[in-house]
């Protein structure tokens, strides 16, 4: 294993690399390091959330950057404005000791003035989103057209937020000559056309598998009613007492919502999301890395950098709309040769989902019911037990009061003081689950409902704009949530189609989304939803994005022309 002096970096750079308690770089900061210094090659990097990619790309870029030159050598772009600062603030921290070496970080929900001043006073590199960075490439503060390095990083949840436009509209007006790194935690095709539109030749670097479950995590799924999904999140973590998990919500709302519930219901919880300031961020990170807190709720984007080796579970709140990004939230569990398990709570519209899930990691999912409360209670009882048996005992501080306590307990049998013992911490537990329901669903009925074209509990949709206007999955579940001025409606299945999309709804809702939708405007036109009709030939047909439904219409021919030799009769 070679180490951070073998790497040949500036000295003031192995100084803060000392500093910051590293000797030897992670296996990706091994092999994106040299290729950056040593050639001028665009690179792929895929690697898994917590393995130091922004060391990997950082270190070489600062090492080799002209610090006596006042223009932007070197533009990294980021998915949120948490990430972008948090970059930044490693960059910061990694050019510590480099004389007039400067990170400016730009990004939208702040005032520009400042970021447009602290570019003019000059930088060497500029971090941003990439809506706020092309706001000032078009103001002509931000000058890109000699950059020698152009980073995208976690480039796939970029283009998950709708980023592409912007994307393609910043990547056109760079230099052909600069490098191109490319880092993601996954491939999927638009990944793939970014690399062969803007990127020469690029060397691939990949840690770890693609597309592949780690080894040593167990694979698990329950299927519950949608209404039903924040009653299950509990329950399993009642049945592990010692559970140490990262809860993964599609939304910042939802993660706020749910860690909330958490937080109330008494358990050590917190939210991890993209409206926390850095400090707020970092004592959140802090508190869950020293294990104050057990469950940390989280997005995708926000729990990226968080590097975290003994996670007992990964719980997916909600499958990601991307079903590679799994992968990635599976393999943060299972680290350093430990066990770990990754959860997903489904509805029923989601079993076919797990079936892919199984074909793209090559693992088994195993179907859980979720626990009971007769057995929640016994499980509680015996980490109680197993706590008292193994605690150690210090003598000489409670010596003192043991007579005090023995005369008050004297009155109590054996028998008695160990049930009044038992009852303290678990009368809790026995009386919120009595007479606990069942929230489990068969997989028979699932398959059924499935075969009728309707999700148990799901009313589908039919909205009139698609990815034609630029809609995406986060921008469909805000605009619902906008329309509704409500964040606790469950959304299921969503499709986005060229010029219409689909999505499912908690049947209960079915009225007042209809009701919602009324006078709401997208993209400057007013947006039509509709309760779909049932899956037909006809259907399907429209349902598919490449087919266009008036092309019988469209396709007649012109009155008095007769019909040429093998044209279809419509």
């Amino acid at each position: 294993m070679s180490t951070f002096q073998e790497l040949g970096l500036k000295p003031e750079l192995l100084k803060i690399i000392e500093e910051m308690g590293f000797v030897h770089p992670t296996p990706i900061q091994d092999k994106i390091i040299p290729v950056i210094l040593d050639s001028k090659k665009d690179l792929i990097g895929l690697a898994q959330t917590g393995t130091g990619k922004t060391a990997a790309f950082g270190l070489p870029i600062i090492h080799l950057s002209d610090e006596k030159s006042k223009q932007v050598q070197s533009l990294i772009l980021c998915p949120t404005r948490a990430f972008c600062l948090q970059v930044a603030y490693y960059l910061k921290t990694y050019s510590k000791y480099i004389k007039n070496y400067n990170v400016v970080s730009v990004y939208g929900g702040a005032s520009i003035e400042p970021q447009v001043n602290a570019i003019k006073k000059g930088c060497q590199i500029v971090v941003g989103t990439p809506g706020r960075t092309l706001d000032l490439i078009k103001r002509k503060v931000l000058k890109i057209k000699s950059i020698r390095w152009m980073v995208l990083d976690e480039a796939d949840e970029m283009l998950n937020m709708g980023f592409k436009e912007e994307l393609d509209a910043i990547l056109e007006q760079t230099p052909a000559e600069k490098e191109t790194l490319l880092f993601s935690a996954t491939m999927p095709k638009e990944i793939r056309r970014i690399a062969e539109k803007y990127m020469n030749d690029p060397e691939e670097v990949l840690v770890g598998k693609k597309n592949t479950g780690a080894e040593n995590v167990k694979h698990e799924f329950y299927i519950v009613q949608a209404k039903d999904r924040y009653e299950a999140l509990k329950r399993i973590a009642d049945i592990n007492p010692n559970i140490y998990s990262i809860v993964f919500c599609r939304t910042r709302r939802e993660t706020k919502e749910v860690a909330d519930k958490l937080i109330s219901d008494g358990y050590s919880a917190d939210a991890l999301h993209g409206d926390l300031s850095q400090p707020q961020r970092d004592n959140v990170m802090n508190r869950f890395r020293i294990k104050h807190l057990q469950i940390l709720v989280a997005t995708d984007v926000a729990a990226r950098g968080l590097d975290v080796n003994d996670l007992t579970h990964v719980i997916n709140y909600n499958l990601p709309d991307e079903l590679e990004a799994y992968i990635h939230r599976s393999g943060r569990t299972g680290r350093a040769g430990k066990s770990g398990v990754s959860i997903a709570i489904c509805h029923s519209r989601e079993v076919n989902k797990i079936k892919r899930l199984e074909q793209l990691s090559g693992k088994k999912f195993v179907k859980k019911l979720v626990p009971g409360g007769k057995d929640i209670c016994e499980k509680q009882l015996f980490n109680l037990i197993d706590k008292v048996e193994k605690i150690e005992v210090d003598n000489t501080q409670i010596e003192q009061y043991l007579p005090v306590i023995y005369k008050k307990l004297d009155w109590l049998s054996r028998e008695d003081l160990i049930k009044h013992f038992v009852s303290v911490e678990f009368n809790r537990f026995l009386a919120y689950y009595k007479g606990a329901r069942d929230l489990n669903i068969s997989i028979k009925s699932t398959k059924d409902t499935i075969k009728k074209g309707k999700a148990a509990g799901f009313s589908r949709f039919f909205i009139s704009v698609g990815s034609k206007s630029n809609l995406t999955v986060p921008r469909l579940i805000g605009l619902i949530n906008d329309a509704t001025q409500k964040r606790n409606i469950e959304i299921g299945k969503i499709d986005i189609m060229k010029k219409f999309s689909f999505f499912e709804i908690d049947s209960t809702y079915e009225a007042e989304i209809l009701k919602a939708f009324k006078n709401v405007k997208y993209d400057g036109g007013k947006v039509s939803v509709e309760i779909s009709k049932p899956d037909t030939k006809s259907t399907n047909r429209r349902e598919n994005s490449n087919y266009d439904y008036r092309k019988k219409r469209n396709t007649k021919r012109p009155p008095g022309k007769k019909r040429e030799r093998g044209e279809k009769r419509y």
